[in-house]
Formats: structure tokens, sequence, C-alpha cells
């Protein structure tokens, strides 16, 4: 790609950004690089090898989803744990502190309590941005939000958030899974660092673990230095996979966030519904703030049923909607937070999150919305 990226559009990025060009066939799709051997000295005079991070087809994922964070260079993983424990371990040093965001997806909250505990890092848990300002200590070195969050999609002030760390010198961190580089852009709001599950909706396709970090140049190479130790890089056949589903990435979220906004508003109305979460419904509570810094609210939904005894009911009587585990795919997924993703949290935990045993987290895919919305309507009211 020959035009300078940070003048083209979202879409075109997912395309054509990054795209390793075969001039010996002229294809348009990035060959494939096998080998775990490459010459020394070679034309670049660096080291090329799977773990350190640096293969053409590791590259190609990096310059894509750099162009579409607005960052400088990005890393990609095995996946999203490994990008979020090795940026983590990279910053944070016994004796430390870290402030995290108190509804985080039930694995991030499960290392941080566990690991970082382990080492002697101090962390803490804020739901706003005045907590945020009351939990920084003179050794609290890095903020770490989602937003929207995992499974209740609240959101945080994302400009608030990175104006308070810039003032006490603190890395900010924001997991954008949920929003996707299409819907919400942190670093252009001044944020340091961005971090996916590629797993999700980067790859699109349920069919390969991923992670990234987006950064700033002098981050990553600092973050380099610690993924080289932890060799938690991505082979490059997986690497092939997310590259084509970043093509159609755009695209994907569009109908994704049609047919979840469509799917809340319905659900609002449903009488076996007590209450729904979705950014883009005008009563959610931080409506504002996600209109503010999003430009679309995503496929993720969660709601609360009047009966959680109804729960596995629900489950066993959809027909087009799967109970499963994950999230970002085509497909229409629903799960159990409670059983899956925050299952390691202890129930007193779960309390303090707002994880109740009746809450029911959606993926939305992007089916027809109207076998979406009559599966969700037999299940609920069927006998």
């Amino acid at each position: 790609m020959s035009q300078n990226s940070s003048s083209l559009r979202p879409s075109t990025l997912c395309i054509h950004a990054g795209t390793h060009l075969d001039s010996t066939t002229g294809g348009a799709c990035s060959p494939i690089y096998t080998s775990t051997a490459y010459a020394f000295p070679n034309a670049s005079n660096q080291n090329i090898y799977p773990r350190y991070f640096n293969t053409p087809n590791q590259r190609v994922i990096t310059r894509k989803l750099a162009a579409l964070e607005q960052g400088e260079d990005a890393l990609v993983f095995g996946s999203g744990m490994a990008a979020i424990s090795t940026l983590l371990f990279a910053y944070l040093k016994p004796g430390d502190n870290a402030a995290f965001q108190a509804d985080l997806y039930g694995g991030t909250h499960q290392l941080v309590t566990k690991e970082l505990a382990h080492l002697g890092i101090e962390v803490s848990f804020s739901r706003t941005t005045e907590e945020f300002k009351a939990a920084l200590k003179p050794n609290t070195r890095l903020i770490y939000v989602e937003s929207p969050s995992n499974p209740l999609l609240q959101c945080v002030d994302l400009s608030a958030v990175s104006k308070l760390g810039r003032a006490h010198g603190v890395l900010t961190v924001i997991d954008n899974t949920f929003a996707t580089p299409i819907n919400q852009n942190p670093i252009a709001l001044g944020f340091d660092a961005v971090v996916h599950s590629a797993t999700k909706y980067l790859n699109g396709h349920s069919d390969v673990n991923a992670g990234v970090v987006v950064s700033s140049t002098s981050v990553i190479r600092r973050l380099a230095e610690c993924a080289v130790n932890h060799g938690g890089m991505l082979d490059a056949h997986s690497c092939y996979q997310l590259e084509r589903g970043l093509k159609t990435l755009a695209l994907r979220v569009r109908q994704h966030n049609e047919n979840a906004g469509r799917l809340a508003r319905f659900l609002q109305t449903h009488t076996a519904v007590a209450h729904v979460n979705y950014p883009g419904l005008p009563e959610h509570p931080d409506h504002a703030i996600a209109t503010r810094q999003m430009r679309g609210f995503g496929g993720m939904l969660s709601f609360e049923l009047r009966n959680a005894d109804q729960v596995g009911r629900l489950l066993s009587r959809l027909h087009v909607v799967t109970p499963a585990l994950s999230l970002g795919g085509v497909e229409s997924l629903i799960c159990v937070p409670s059983r899956t993703s925050h299952r390691l949290m202890t129930p007193a935990e779960r309390q303090r999150a707002g994880i109740s045993d009746g809450l029911v987290r959606v993926s939305v895919g992007i089916e027809d919305i109207e076998d979406l919305l009559e599966d969700f309507n037999q299940a609920l009211t069927a006998g």
C-alpha cells in the first residue's frame, strides 16, 4: 500500500494496511512464511525468529492493527491473556501499585488477584474516575480499564482517565476487545496502550486464539524485551487466518452493532427480562459517555432474567443462538458469566462485581436479525 495509512479510513485499512506484497508473483494476499530459520546476515541485518515477534506474517498483523488503532507499533501474541500478562509483567515489579477497573473480564481478574499478588504487587479496584484518582499512590505505575466491560457493558470516561494518567506519570492501558478499533480508538483519546483478545472480533470466526498490544514505539520496544522471554508469540498460519479475518472487520462490526441494538431494544420489552445492559440504550447509565467516545455500541449485551432458575431452560430452548464460551464470532453465542468467564471468582467477588446467577451474556452475531428475535422470543416465552 503506497498511500500514507493515516489518510485512509477504517474499512480501507482493514483490507490494505500492512499487507506483505509478494514481489515474485504479485499476489494480492500476504504469503505464509512457515520458516523458523531465517538467513543472517540478511537485507535488514535483523535476527528474524518467531519468538522475537518479527517474522513477516507477525509484522503484517502489527502494522495493520497499529494503523487501525492509531498507534505507532504493536505486538501480536498467542492469546489475549498472553498479551495482557506480558504487558503487566513488563511494567510492574515487586513493590509497585496498579489500579484496575472493578468490572473486569474474569480471566484478567484472576491474573491480577493471584499472579500479581504472588509477585508482591499491590492492586486496587475502582469504578469511576474519582475512585481511580483516590486510589493513586506514589508507587502507582499503571491504570487498567475495560470499556465497554465484560459482562456488564460499563463504560469508562476514557479522556478523563487518560488525563489522570498523564498528570501522574502513570501508564494507561485499556482492553478494547468489546469495542474494536472500528467503534473506538482509545489512543486518540489519550490512552498509552490498547490490548485486544484478537480471538474475538479481530479474527471474528471463532477459529484462532490470538492477542495484541498497540502502543507507542517506546512502549512496544520495552514490551518486546519482556515478550521474547515469555515466548507467547503467534505462529505463521494463525497470523494468516487473523489477517484474513481482519479484512472484513469493519463490515462485520457494522452488522454486529445493528443486530445488538435491535436485540437489546427487544429484550427491554420482554416480560421475562428484568434489565438489559447495552450502552446503546438511552437508559444505560453510561450511555452519554459511550455516545461521546464510541462510533458504534458493539455486538455485546447482557441481561438479567427475572427468575434466575429459568437460565437453564432459556439456553436449552434456543435454536439459532448457541450456548458456548467465547464471543465476537459471526455466530450468536450465549453464556452465563457466573458459570463461565467469571467462574473462578468467589461468590462474594461475583456479588461485588454485579455478576448474578441470573445474568446472561450474548455475543450477537451477524445472522438475519428477525431470526434472532424470533429465537429469543420463543425461548423466553415458552411455557
